[in-house]
């Protein structure tokens, strides 16, 4: 009687008010293990009980939620620490996740054989032992009770597209059709479902930081690209077609393409392009306008006709080799160029190294008055006797003193300030609170509300910092220059780019072969941009659009073309970026254990909105001129060094350094030689370099070639390493995978 009136008691304010409530998942519910010693019973009594329906069982639970299992076991008197052991085994066991009897079974085996036993005589029971940084994955369980065909000898898996391969080879979206048209008219069946939610999904704080993020680094972006564009085609393109472009592409493509959170962008290559283009216009006297229109017209019909054969399956060819080398190269881009553009700033204001200072004067700048029969003296006079009153020449500042007509006197006077050395501060500062404040969140310091809420705002407040500090300390360092007015930098052209009458007729015609190799360039940026976005650890779940994302460049660069705007791609590390401004995590997890990863949040909000504030940045100029250009070179550092975490070269490149005992648990460790792994490193690396040499010269122009030889190096691959080295260091060639597969089923058969 005592037992069931203490079941249904009433939930007390303890358990209602328990803050734990916050860290369990909605729907949780709960399994009771309940041990004791009697005196009335000779031999143990079990009892495990599973309910039809979860029920709340008063203050039974700690917290109220309701029980699903119940175990109760009682015996006598004299064995109670045995008792306990038992219920922490059951304890642990019904922590793990189980679906089904299949899975119940698997588990109290899998528990059984992963069970370590501590002789007494050998451990001190008073010792803590620490728990495993991560449990091992469920994932092996069911392969071993599904008839997996993955497992290997010693019952790991190889990895999956999460765990570092990315194969594309079962990709849905990359499946040929053969229909005309076929996977464009799919992308758009898969994507249409979601329009509506890509809005109301960005109803979060987090889209804020996203924006704000993500729209400084696309105007810095625009602003370098558009001088450098203005330096090599004389100003027929500049800051502000940048500017235009960037914003009527970038918003119109997050608005309709298959996957919104790509960023567009203009490239290296294209500039280079652009570079050649205009001299050789220059060279045989072409209208380099019309010209280039042309080629952009020819480039968007040769782009379409990859849309219409469905093209965009070649992306599975694009295994983790060729996507890792092209990010990587992008990333080492990134923070090449802005210590580049630091150091250029030192050239422009070089450090102050030969000014002495004036100890004996204590850091003294006097203002003295003029001779008294010098003009300003009579205009201090006059200004004097309008106060009634003698202005004391030593209480003015440096200005004022100017101002009316004094004179600096000091050694101290003539001072520079190391404009350098205040740029580096800024640019070394806005970096490193970046990566500090984007860790906040696995800090141990305020609530978790608060701590996720400085982590998704890490860039927005480390600018805002160091732009105060900036503000605070006065140098004059280079800011930010956006053009104040809406008009073509050169006032030879217009916004509209007539077709006809510049050039003879067989240009037209002839502008279709340069157009190739703008069109291999916008395929292989864009997509090679496209699979890293959409790649499996990123668990977006609205599907990718390859077919219709191609579609919309192909659209938007005719556009472009008309308008003498800069042509845009995909650019890999400001989408890379975008990502993971927009990563979601658990928000309720069990103390000390850590947030799980839930995938990006998805949504077209972000670019739009950054899109037009691009545009409008013409109207922001007042606002913008304050922030200080080595802040927004912090930015770019950060962003190229974030993009190369969790990449697997780059760890593979850490474990050149890395003495074996101190290795990560890598997977592909446990199945692969070291050797093997370092071979493979190093042509990763040499491939690399060679693609860095191509792009630091005039052939730069061939570089999304190069890329492509980037599929034919790995195809060789398969000729010096075997098929299990690469599945667990690149992916599997899809034939190869297929071949695979096919010769499973056929042992399967016969057996």
């Amino acid at each position: 009687r005592t037992g069931v009136v203490w079941f249904s008691s009433p939930l007390s304010l303890l358990q209602l008010k328990n803050k734990f409530m916050k860290k369990l998942p909605r729907d949780a519910e709960a399994s009771n293990v309940l041990v004791g010693e009697v005196d009335f019973l000779e031999s143990p009594f079990i009892a495990f009980v599973r309910l039809q329906q979860a029920v709340m069982l008063g203050a039974l639970t700690e917290v109220p939620v309701p029980t699903r299992f119940l175990f109760i076991l009682l015996g006598p008197k004299g064995k109670a620490k045995s008792y306990h052991e038992i219920g922490r085994a059951i304890a642990t066991l019904m922590s793990d996740e189980a679906k089904d009897r299949q899975d119940l079974i698997a588990g109290i085996d899998e528990f059984l054989d992963e069970v370590i036993v501590l002789p007494p005589g050998e451990w001190d029971p008073a010792i803590r032992i620490e728990p495993p940084k991560s449990l091992p994955s469920s994932d092996k369980r069911k392969n071993m009770y599904s008839g997996g065909e993955n497992l290997q000898m010693n019952g790991d898996t190889p990895h999956d597209g999460g765990h570092g391969g990315g194969g594309h080879g079962d990709c849905e979206e990359l499946q040929r059709t053969g229909r005309f048209c076929g996977g464009l008219i799919k992308d758009i069946r898969r994507k249409a479902p979601f329009f509506a939610s890509d809005f109301l999904d960005a109803l979060n704080i987090q889209s804020l930081s996203a924006i704000l993020f993500i729209y400084l680094a696309t105007v810095t972006n625009a602003i370098t690209f558009g001088g450098l564009l203005g330096d090599a085609t004389e100003n027929m393109q500049g800051v502000l077609e940048s500017f235009l472009g960037t914003a009527v592409t970038g918003a119109i493509f997050c608005l309709f393409a298959g996957q919104p959170l790509t960023i567009l962008s203009s490239t290296g290559p294209v500039l280079v392009f652009e570079r050649l283009l205009f001299n050789f216009s220059k060279d045989n006297d072409f209208d380099y306008l019309e010209f280039r229109l042309w080629i952009g017209l020819w480039s968007a019909f040769q782009c379409l006709i990859l849309v219409a054969t469905d093209a965009s399956f070649l992306v599975k060819y694009f295994t983790r080799f060729t996507e890792e080398g092209f990010s990587s190269l992008i990333s080492f881009i990134f923070i090449y160029d802005a210590f580049k553009k630091m150091i250029k700033l030192a050239d422009h204001y070089p450090i102050n190294s030969h000014f002495k200072v004036d100890y004996i004067t204590h850091y003294s700048c006097a203002c003295e008055p003029l001779d008294p029969g010098s003009p300003s003296s009579v205009t201090l006079s006059l200004l004097a006797l309008q106060y009634n009153s003698t202005i004391a020449w030593s209480s003015l500042t440096a200005k004022e003193c100017l101002k009316y007509g004094g004179q600096l006197v000091g050694n101290n006077c003539h001072y520079v300030p190391d404009i350098t050395l205040m740029s580096f501060i800024l640019f070394f500062g806005t970096y490193t609170c970046s990566m500090a404040l984007k860790k906040f969140k696995t800090s141990r310091y305020f609530p978790t509300t608060a701590r996720k809420l400085i982590s998704d705002f890490a860039i927005i407040l480390s600018i805002l910092i160091f732009c105060g500090i900036d503000a605070l300390v006065g140098v004059d360092t280079p800011k930010l220059i956006v053009p104040s007015e809406f008009k073509p930098t050169s006032p030879e052209r217009g916004w509209f780019i007539p077709p006809f009458g510049g050039n003879p007729w067989w240009v037209y015609l002839a502008a279709a072969i340069p157009a190739l190799l703008v069109t291999i360039l916008i395929f292989m940026d864009q997509q090679i941009t496209a699979v890293i976005v959409n790649r499996k650890e990123h668990k977006l779940k609205k599907g990718a659009g390859y077919h219709l994302d191609l579609f919309w460049v192909a659209i938007l660069m005719i556009v472009c073309s008309f308008m003498g705007l800069p042509w845009y791609v995909a650019a890999t590390v400001i989408s890379i970026a975008h990502i993971d401004s927009l990563k979601m995590e658990t928000e309720t997890s069990a103390p000390g254990e850590q947030p799980k990863f839930l995938g990006v949040r998805e949504q077209r909000v972000t670019g739009i909105i950054v899109f037009i504030l691009t545009g409008v940045s013409v109207f922001m100029a007042p606002i913008l001129k304050f922030i200080p250009m080595p802040v927004l070179y912090g930015v770019f550092l950060y962003m190229g060094v974030a993009s190369l975490n969790g990449v697997q070269f780059m760890d593979r490149l850490k474990l050149l350094l890395m003495p074996l005992k101190h290795q990560p648990d890598f997977i592909y460790l446990r199945h692969v030689p070291l050797r093997r792994v370092h071979l493979f490193t190093f042509l990763q690396v040499v491939c690399l370099a060679l693609l860095w040499i191509l792009k630091s010269t005039v052939a730069a122009i061939i570089f999304p070639v190069m890329i492509l030889a980037l599929v034919a190096v790995r195809k060789a691959m398969d000729y010096l390493f075997s098929q299990h080295d690469l599945s667990f260091l690149d992916d599997v060639i899809p034939e190869k995978d297929k071949k695979k597969k096919e010769d499973e089923k056929k042992k399967k058969k016969k057996k």
